[in-house]
């Protein structure tokens, strides 16, 4: 993919075939993990300036020493900030992704809460929610257990994701036919409505499924987060595995800090956190339960 990009780069015309210095790199890709948490090891230094060529373009700028000194100036920080993150932030997803988490949410953590708590409504925080995929399943798998006869009282899910462009993207909560191939046809005509253009197919979440989701933008790297309740349930997948070892054990121990004590944590199947000090035993691999 490096390659592809750094070819990509050769059709662009005069100024915007910019190239990015090892210096030029070393201090983004340093601010860059200050800000976020996200590490960027010098195989990336292509695919950086591939993703911020963009960027150039739109301040129309001629130089990445230029914009480097723009993002890292105070009017930068206020300006610039949040469309650089927005274009290095990698965001992959898909509906029903990790497909046991969902089963075991509809299996055991809804069941578990009737029993426990039957008059209180769940809550349930998607902490790196992307475009929407992860809090729509999550609303989808509730609402199921809810159709089926599951005596829960009602439901909310918080969004949130650091990227302004993405949480857009779950706002509007459209999607192309191919996103949805995979899911079952009865879920899909119960809660997605079908576009009526032919040439570029889509479809949408139904407003009674969006109207339980609730998005934000939120970066890890805050010294706090800015969010009042608690949780029954946190998801929080696939997204760890950008920061570094300890980033990741205190970017977890504040969400636990949200988490209501024996309330669950799913993370993703390429993430662990043996050895890390956290109030969370395992009940499987990857999900978890607030001591």
């Amino acid at each position: 993919m490096a390659r592809e990009e750094e070819l990509a780069l050769s059709t662009l015309p005069g100024s915007y075939r910019a190239q990015l210095s090892d210096a030029e790199f070393a201090k983004l890709s340093a601010f860059i993990y200050n800000v976020s948490g996200i590490k960027m090891p010098p195989a990336k230094r292509i695919m950086l300036q591939s993703r911020l060529q963009k960027r150039l373009r739109e301040l129309s700028m001629d130089s990445f020493k230029e914009y480097t000194e723009y993002v890292l100036s105070e009017r930068g920080k206020q300006e610039e900030l949040i469309h650089m993150l927005d274009v290095v932030s990698t965001n992959k997803t898909d509906f029903f992704r990790e497909p046991i988490h969902f089963d075991f949410l509809r299996e055991t953590v809804l069941p578990l809460h009737v029993q426990e708590t039957p008059s209180a409504p769940i809550k349930i925080w998607s902490a790196a929610c992307s475009s929407g995929e992860e809090p729509y399943t999550i609303s989808m798998v509730v609402s199921e257990f809810m159709r089926n006869g599951g005596a829960l009282r009602d439901y909310s899910i918080l969004g949130t994701d650091l990227s302004t462009k993405v949480l857009k993207m779950a706002e509007n909560a459209v999607y192309k036919m191919e996103r949805v191939e995979g899911i079952p046809l009865d879920i899909l005509h119960r809660y997605f409505l079908r576009s009526k253009d032919r040439e570029n197919p889509t479809v949408r979440i139904i407003p009674d499924l969006r109207k339980h989701v609730k998005l934000q933008r939120m970066n890890f790297m805050d010294d706090s987060y800015p969010i009042n309740e608690t949780f029954d349930v946190i998801f929080c997948r696939n997204v760890l595995i950008y920061f570094d070892r300890q980033t990741q054990e205190q970017v977890i121990g504040k969400l636990c800090t949200k988490l209501k004590k024996g309330g669950f944590f799913f993370l993703g199947h390429s993430e662990s956190i043996m050895n890390m000090d956290l109030p969370l035993h395992s009940v499987k691999p990857t999900i978890f339960r607030k001591i």
